[in-house]
């Protein structure tokens, strides 16, 4: 095997269990993957986000091999797929974008999109936030991502973005309560969205959609935490799972509670190199 194609070791049982599985039985695996953070380095304008030039690639040649892949952020499930570049791809007809939490499906195989109602309370916290922000001192580099079904504000473009985001996370948890929503945090930034929308529930939802044998997930952000939540359920359910962590030190709850860390979105891509080189070699023995 190429140095370059070698698998890590998970440091935990449950997760060495995981990948085993996923070689044993790859027409059974689910690979979740967030987006920001993960497959796509982050950057100070989240409009400038565009997946790791490797991302595609990779992901082209192993979604052949397993049952699903399943790109689960808070972005708009269109948004998500033309910063990633994933549709029109050979090999990504197994692909699906879970936008805004699992709201929105978008599938490669027919570049359909499904989406439900929007939730009335992010119309009204939409109209109040600006004003909000002014009254909480909010000052320059503060912003807000309009995102259609939630609202987020970051603080990185602030000449101190952490204080301005400790400053605005209880006025800005006032507003959500008031309109029915939840305040999700993340890497300097603050998010308003409606509740039980989650990447735990859309992992789920998918992996029993699909009778996943085993699922791996891999994220960077407090997000991710409900992703690595949905797996360990799985795991008490007998079904094997992975967890890795898109590794930053900007947050260290989820390498904490991985299975496996790896180098940010190069090493993500990298562990994805690796499966799909893993797998089609055992395909190609196999035939």
């Amino acid at each position: 095997m190429d140095a370059m194609d070698a698998l890590p070791t998970p440091r935990t049982q449950a997760g060495q269990d995981g990948l085993a599985a996923l070689l044993a039985r790859p027409r059974t695996a689910v690979v979740g993957l967030d987006f920001d953070g993960t497959l796509a380095p982050i950057v100070a304008d989240p409009e400038q986000a565009r997946a790791h030039p490797g991302a595609v690639p990779a992901l082209a040649a192993l979604a052949p091999e397993i049952a699903s892949v399943a790109v689960i952020t808070g972005r708009p499930p269109e948004v998500a797929v033309r910063y990633g570049g994933f549709a029109g791809v050979p090999g990504l007809e197994h692909l699906t974008v879970l936008g805004h939490y699992g709201a929105e499906r978008w599938d490669a195989a027919t570049g359909e999109l499904t989406a439900p109602p929007p939730h009335p309370g992010v119309a009204a916290a939409r109209a109040e936030l600006p004003g909000l922000l002014e009254r909480a001192g909010a000052g320059e580099g503060t912003w807000i991502e309009e995102k259609g079904r939630a609202l987020a504000v970051h603080t990185r473009r602030a000449p101190d973005p952490r204080a301005a985001f400790e400053a605005l996370r209880a006025p800005l948890a006032d507003l959500a309560t008031r309109h029915g929503l939840i305040v999700e945090p993340g890497r300097m930034v603050l998010e308003l969205r409606p509740p039980g929308m989650d990447k735990g529930v859309a992992l789920l939802d998918h992996a029993r959609a699909v009778q996943a044998g085993c699922v791996v997930y891999a994220g960077d952000d407090l997000g991710d935490l409900p992703a690595f939540a949905a797996i360990e359920k799985l795991r008490t359910n007998g079904v094997p799972g992975l967890l890795v962590c898109s590794g930053s030190t900007e947050v260290t709850e989820l390498a904490d509670r991985a299975d496996l860390v790896v180098d940010g979105p190069e090493g993500v891509v990298g562990l994805l190199r690796a499966l799909a080189a893993q797998l089609g070699r055992g395909s190609s023995a196999a035939s």
